[in-house]
């Protein structure tokens, strides 16, 4: 019985295993789908003719484009998507960007942009810094006039497509969250330095941030209190949140 057990065994393993014709011809399709890919990838099959960009503002979508137009005419199958993406990134003004092989002709492309927060001066010259640190472009005096202004030391080197550093990056991660939730009282620029953070306001008037730490209650606190301060109010101190002071003369 045993005998006879294993030799029925054997044949239904006989039986599952593929015949010599089934793995002929499974060879012989995947042969053919890697000769259909390179031959794809080496003639005008899939040739890109247009590149469509998605995200950034329409100056910003001109230079990513510019960047991308040695892609035309290769094939969507033999583009360097990584290569591309590290070119694409470098443009100051993008943060991040993803590609999408839409085929038959056509490479899209989506840009996340940088996030502009606030522009830094030093002297005569102006750049436009985003919220990364990173530093978009160089600017006329004058231009982004709704963005707060944040003073250089005479000392920092400013490079467009660089991130600033030290407490200059901890002053744009201040401002940063001003954008989309301003003060109720419009910043004009920021003073900084490793132990003052302190937001001038168009009016003159002064909040006190005093060093880097807490800064997300302290603003949130700022917030609160500036409806309610008098209109003769020269400053706002909530360097400590526990006990915010507030005064008539900024010398106080």
């Amino acid at each position: 019985m045993r005998t006879g057990a294993r030799a029925g065994e054997r044949l239904e393993l006989t039986q599952l295993a593929p015949s010599g014709r089934s793995i002929l011809i499974g060879l012989a399709l995947l042969l053919l789908a890697c000769g259909s890919y390179a031959l794809a990838r080496g003639t005008s099959a899939f040739a890109v003719r247009e590149v469509t960009v998605e995200g950034p503002p329409r100056h910003v979508a001109k230079q990513v484009a510019r960047v991308l137009s040695p892609t035309r005419g290769r094939s969507l199958l033999a583009l360097d998507l990584p290569g591309l993406r590290a070119a694409v990134q470098n443009l100051p003004a993008v943060a991040a960007v993803r590609f999408d092989r839409a085929f038959p002709h056509t490479l899209r492309v989506v840009v996340v942009p940088e996030r502009p927060v606030a522009v830094l001066r030093q002297g005569k010259a102006s750049w436009l810094v985003a919220a990364s640190g990173r530093v978009i472009t160089s600017l006329d005096r004058g231009d982004r006039k709704r963005l707060l202004r944040i003073w250089l030391k005479s000392d920092v080197e400013v490079r467009v497509g660089q991130r600033v550093a030290g407490e200059l990056r901890e002053a744009v991660r201040v401002v940063a969250p001003l954008v989309r939730a301003p003060l109720p009282a419009r910043v004009a620029s920021l003073r900084y330095g490793e132990t003052e953070l302190t937001l001038v306001l168009r009016s003159g008037a002064e909040v006190r941030l005093g060093d880097h730490s807490d800064r997300v209650l302290k603003l949130e606190l700022a917030r609160q209190i500036l409806p309610s301060l008098q209109p003769d109010t020269r400053y706002l101190d909530v360097s400590v949140p526990e006990r915010p002071v507030a005064g008539t003369t900024l010398n106080s």
